[in-house]
């Protein structure tokens, strides 16, 4: 498997002539959807679901399938399939478990919207939550930033999901030198390879998120 870093929250993943997106939002590039076949959106935030960029990509390939919580499938009709913590699917030809459900808090209880991670062939991205899912994960993508999140959280998360790799996200709120820094202290944790990728380029992974 081969995931890119595109802008912010937005991973695209391929395996051959399989191509999925998660989190296409105002802060990533429309560039990460060309080819895709499928597309799955943790919640309806903006910064994790551009409407305008994702009606284009239907409009160039019809067939192109949309899996997300119940509450912005419906907003976005036709072509969108609504998917539930414990639901398991199949996007672009990847193997698909929903996890989580609920979206972190940031104060007061807000903003109390749902958000579903997903974990594709062992690659998981949580969305906006720090939901430890119950089956092993190969690769996380963590969150680095945001007005739910501290760093601390972060490394925690890191340490109950125990992944063999890691790769940072949601970090368009962060400065370079904000990125050094969180990436100094994720270097820290033993038994994580955590390495970030710069937006629009890839890494190639070996094992449980791959074929063989």
């Amino acid at each position: 498997m081969r995931p890119t870093k595109y802008g912010h929250a937005c991973v695209r993943l391929e395996d051959g002539d399989r191509v999925l997106v998660i989190d296409p939002g105002t802060f990533s590039e429309g560039e990460a959807l060309s080819g895709a076949t499928a597309v799955l959106i943790t919640h309806e935030h903006e910064d994790h679901i551009d409407v305008g960029k994702l009606d284009a990509a239907r409009e160039s390939v019809p067939g192109l399938t949309v899996h997300t919580h119940a509450a912005p499938a419906a907003a976005l009709g036709h072509g969108a399939t609504a998917v539930a913590a414990g639901d398991t699917f199949t996007a672009a030809g990847f193997t698909v478990r929903a996890v989580g459900g609920e979206h972190a808090e940031i104060i007061d209880g807000l903003p109390g919207c749902p958000d579903i991670g997903f974990v594709v062939d062992g690659v998981y991205h949580p969305g906006d939550s720090l939901f430890v899912p119950e089956e092993p994960v190969d690769t996380l993508l963590v969150p680095a930033s945001g007005p739910w999140l501290k760093l601390r959280e972060a490394i925690e998360f890191v340490r109950a999901v125990r992944p063999a790799r890691a790769f940072p996200i949601h970090d368009a709120n962060l400065s370079d030198i904000g990125m050094e820094n969180f990436d100094g202290w994720l270097l820290e944790e033993r038994g994580t390879d955590c390495t970030r990728i710069p937006p629009g380029e890839s890494v190639d992974l070996e094992g449980p998120g791959s074929r063989p």
